[in-house]
């Protein structure tokens, strides 16, 4: 393959047969149940990178079940996201996410930044419950029970949750093992319709693992959780501050 043909090609690895396709990527009837709860305030700012800001203690454990999604298939996914701001504009940091399906682990690495790692997220339903479940091999990391859609909600404010700014922190390696590209991306979903949404009743428990550090950001109350569904567009993302610049620009 000539030099001039590897630019024009290569978009994603491997070169002549991508693990994911170009997008856009379109998800329909996507399945959210969005637990959120106060942590401890101290474990937050150990994990939260600035330029961002930390309003109140609080994180979103959220359970995604993506049965359609254009490139990238059928697939669930979990993790926490952690409501902050950037230059006053209110958001959300995306902190770890676990899922079961190989492109979108790729691709939203690769494309995003986004923190995912393979593991085993499941959605079930159980009589008059909703339990969901991660685990990282064998072990249990992620206990979760919520209630079958207790109350019906307004779509509307959720959907204009759903269109606030998102932020990763992109790192990819340089072959000596130094950071070759270190991000902070901001991205947005866009083109939403909602097709529900409820409130109900949820506990959770997370439980230690070395590889799975979700209990890293315990869980001291539960506040509220929410059970949508909507189909969107996963919009790609913009850099909005280069920690290898020295003035971050």
């Amino acid at each position: 393959m000539k030099i001039a043909d590897v630019r024009s090609t290569a978009f994603a690895m491997p070169l002549t047969n991508p693990a994911y396709p170009r997008g856009p990527y379109r998800f329909y009837n996507r399945e959210f149940i969005v637990i959120t709860y106060r942590t401890d305030r101290a474990a937050l700012e150990a994990v939260v990178p600035e330029p961002l800001e930390i309003d109140e203690p609080i994180v979103k454990y959220e359970f995604i079940r993506m049965p359609d999604s254009t490139g990238f298939g059928d697939y669930t996914e979990t993790g926490q996201v952690i409501p902050v701001t950037y230059k006053g504009e209110k958001g959300a940091y995306v902190h770890a996410m676990y899922l079961d399906d190989d492109a979108p682990i790729a691709g939203g690495r690769e494309l995003w930044g986004f923190p995912k790692k393979l593991a085993s997220p499941k959605i079930e339903h159980d009589g008059d419950v909703i339990v969901c479940t991660l685990r990282y091999g064998k072990a249990l990391c992620v206990s979760a029970s919520v209630g079958y859609k207790h109350r019906i909600l307004e779509a509307a404010p959720i959907a204009q949750s759903l269109t606030q700014p998102n932020f990763l922190l992109k790192i990819i390696p340089h072959v000596d093992g130094s950071p070759r590209v270190l991000e902070l991306v901001r991205y947005y979903m866009t083109d939403i319709v909602m097709k529900g949404a409820w409130a109900s009743p949820a506990a959770i428990d997370l439980y230690s693992h070395v590889a799975c550090d979700v209990a890293r950001l315990p869980v001291r109350e539960v506040i509220s959780a929410v059970h949508f569904s909507a189909d969107l567009t996963l919009a790609l993302g913009e850099v909005v501050f280069d920690y290898l610049a020295p003035d971050g620009a």
